[in-house]
């Protein structure tokens, strides 16, 4: 059966299990009648109804219809539209982008809650897609389940945590002790933003590079002028070192300027096309790094034009590289 004939037979048998529920002692021709299909397809419907649903279903000889023996059965049933069907059933692909972490395993139990719960004729699939869709996922580090339990716990119960983390300059872990206000979840990585014991200051930390991490009972309270905001552009990334606003003005080449003008560089951003085919993509925000990251990644393509510490950085990027390649 085909996903759109599943779904017109599960609508069908819910239209037919509110019939039966009015207490009418409808017969099986006037539900036909009144659903506008043949008395053929309502006698499989009953049969279904009671064979695969464990329906009550009794017919009344002295009334001439059908009624349900337990007054208060009724068919537990999840009503999807054809798209819906379809975004379920590319369920278990999307997956793919939360693997090597916790909720890997705890979305595939939902999703698998939600399977259960739907009636035996309607069967969720990916595989009818294989061959039609790619989905090619970030390559994500692993992510141990205490230490996501832990930090969410540590934020949740505002309980100071203290794990041993690895820097990304250094190659051995060190200890750390955090007061954990925030979670940021940045293109599937996840991060903590915490007051740090050690560095007494607001730091950022990745889940991924912490080990042996252990809920303590100290308890803390988030200060009041601390807001997340100020660490987050949602477009470019999450940089703690970096609060004061930038205008950014970016010049893409002709070469590739239908994609630079049809691309989200930045959700504040304005785009303007020149004659000659290059694109200027303007916006604001406190993330250099990740703007530079950007850049770095367009090649010759793209020219930083604002601002000036921008165009600076880029600068002594390129001359560190050329002396790695001399």
């Amino acid at each position: 059966m085909q996903p759109k004939e599943k779904i017109v037979l599960l609508h069908r048998i819910s239209q037919i299990d509110d019939i039966i529920r009015r207490g009418n002692y409808p017969s099986a021709s006037q539900i036909a009648k009144e659903l506008g299909v043949s008395l053929r397809t309502i006698n499989r419907d009953l049969d279904v109804i009671r064979d695969y649903y464990y329906a009550p279903l009794e017919y009344d000889q002295t009334r001439r219809g059908w009624y349900y023996k337990d007054p208060n059965f009724f068919i537990k049933y999840i009503q999807l539209e054809e798209g819906e069907l379809f975004s379920l059933a590319l369920f278990d692909t999307l997956l793919m982008q939360y693997k090597n972490t916790p909720l890997e395993g705890k979305l595939s139990s939902v999703f698998e809650k939600i399977r259960k719960s739907l009636p035996s004729e309607v069967s969720i699939d990916s595989r009818f897609l294989d061959e039609s869709l790619t989905y090619i996922p970030d390559a994500l580090a692993p992510i141990k389940e205490e230490v996501f339990d832990s930090v969410f716990s540590g934020v949740k119960k505002k309980v100071t945590i203290s794990f041993e983390y690895k820097p990304l300059q250094k190659t051995t872990y060190m200890e750390r002790k955090i007061d954990p206000y925030h979670i940021i979840c940045q293109r599937s990585n996840w991060y903590v933003i915490g007051f740090c014991h050690l560095k007494s200051e607001v730091r950022i930390f990745s889940f991924s590079r912490i080990q042996n991490i252990q809920l303590t009972r100290e308890k803390f309270e988030i200060p009041k002028d601390f807001n997340a905001k100020d660490y987050v552009d949602k477009t470019m990334g999450v940089w703690l070192s970096a609060k004061t606003k930038y205008k950014v003005k970016l010049l893409f080449s002709s070469e590739i300027g239908t994609f630079a003008a049809e691309h989200i560089w930045h959700e504040g951003q304005s785009v303007e096309q020149k004659e000659d085919g290059s694109v200027v993509v303007s916006f604001e925000t406190t993330q250099l790094p990740e703007v530079k990251r950007l850049v770095l990644g367009q090649g010759r393509t793209v020219k930083v034009l604002e601002p000036k510490d921008l165009v600076e950085q880029i600068r002594e990027e390129v001359d560190a590289i050329k002396k790695i390649y001399k």
